[in-house]
């Protein structure tokens, strides 16, 4: 086999490319089902950004091991001060500031922070000598990392994102070998401050989404609106769908942002159950590989930040499916791969560009850890 396969091709992770391009194909399908058959609407510009971000992608996956210990903290820095800048002269839009105008580029410096957090903490635990990881000292400029970022995308406001940020980071700090108590310690005291988070540190509108996501039916026709015809999309679809293009729910409007946050009801009602189960299998592929790149790596620095980047992915990936479903409140995050956005795709192209890098590194030096350029 080896030699009717070139080797540079052979080296590929082909266990995540191929779901991964299945996802972005199936996706545009959707997509174009979502915009009533109309490609240009959504699907051209998903395939466009794709093939933009996959050459990201590669660049990152060449970088060597010292390059990016060097960035790391500088990344997390230039991302942080994006960050702020949103509260000074950022864009709003749907009700809150998140999006910086850079020319004729629109980004969303938070989506930038979920990896840069991951990146930053990796980098610190990697260097930190393995007795001090669990003290009380090493913990408070890894928990600075985290909480900086989260107080300023809180204020945008965006619970979702900054959500995803402290779990990127909490995935870290755990795997770092932070003792278990610290975070059943957390556990509880976030349980006790949660009456007091959701009556002080929520917005109007993150309080109903909340009290909606406890009793949908209680609002059919107002704040549970949305959750409800997502359930009805995702139930009227049964085993294998209506059929492509014949989603009702979506085409009469009835199902509210299908191309984006519920785009996998479009999909469910029109795919069906084998749908769903196609859309959860491709995402359990390239996950599992996530976990096998970072199980591979015998550098505490590059195990740390391909199991980070992962838990990213599945952040993603858990919260939008149980959103859709009703297990979740609706944060508005999309579904990797699937949704309409460049930067929830940019977000996700850097951690699928960070974990191929990785993977290179083990490949270079799967025995002695040694990481070269």
């Amino acid at each position: 086999m080896s030699n009717i396969v070139p080797a540079p091709v052979a080296r590929q992770p082909w266990m995540m490319l191929f779901p991964l391009f299945a996802l972005i194909g199936f996706g545009a399908l959707v997509l174009t089902s979502a915009a009533a058959g109309n490609f240009e609407a959504y699907a051209q510009s998903h395939l466009i950004r794709f093939a933009i971000f996959i050459v990201m992608a590669v660049v990152i996956s060449r970088f060597g091991r010292d390059v990016v210990g060097l960035l790391a903290y500088p990344a997390y820095i230039a991302i942080l001060l994006l960050v702020i800048a949103v509260e000074i002269v950022g864009q709003v839009g749907g009700g809150s500031q998140r999006w910086l105008e850079l020319g004729p580029i629109r980004i969303q410096p938070s989506e930038l922070m979920k990896p840069a957090v991951v990146l930053a903490l990796a980098q610190y635990y990697g260097s930190l000598p393995v007795g001090m990881v669990p003290t009380w000292r090493a913990l408070m400029p890894a928990a600075a990392i985290i909480l900086l970022p989260m107080a300023f995308v809180l204020l945008q406001p965006d619970l979702g994102t900054s959500l995803a940020i402290a779990f990127g980071g909490f995935v870290v700090l755990f795997l770092a070998g932070l003792p278990l108590r610290w975070f059943v310690l957390s556990g509880i005291a976030a349980i006790a401050l949660a009456p007091v988070a959701f009556f002080v540190g929520l917005q109007d509108y993150q309080q109903k989404r909340v009290l909606t996501f406890l009793d949908p039916e209680n609002d059919p026709l107002g704040d549970g609106y949305q959750i409800t015809q997502s359930k009805i999309a995702i139930g009227s679809g049964g085993m294998f769908g209506k059929g492509f293009n014949e989603g009702s729910q979506s085409h009469l409007n009835y199902l509210p942002e299908p191309h984006t946050d519920f785009v996998f009801a479009t999909m469910a009602e029109e795919w069906g159950f084998a749908g769903g189960l196609f859309t959860i299998g491709a995402f359990g592929l390239i996950l599992f590989w996530g976990l096998k790149v970072a199980k591979a790596s015998t550098d505490r620095f590059a195990k740390l930040l391909a199991a980070g980047m992962t838990a990213t992915i599945f952040f993603y990936v858990a919260i939008n499916l149980l959103m859709v479903m009703g297990f979740a409140p609706v944060v508005g995050i999309p579904l990797p791969f699937i949704s309409h956005g460049g930067s929830s795709m940019m977000t996700n192209m850097i951690c699928i560009g960070v974990l191929m890098m990785v993977h290179r590194w083990n490949q270079k030096s799967p025995r002695t850890g040694l990481i070269l350029s």
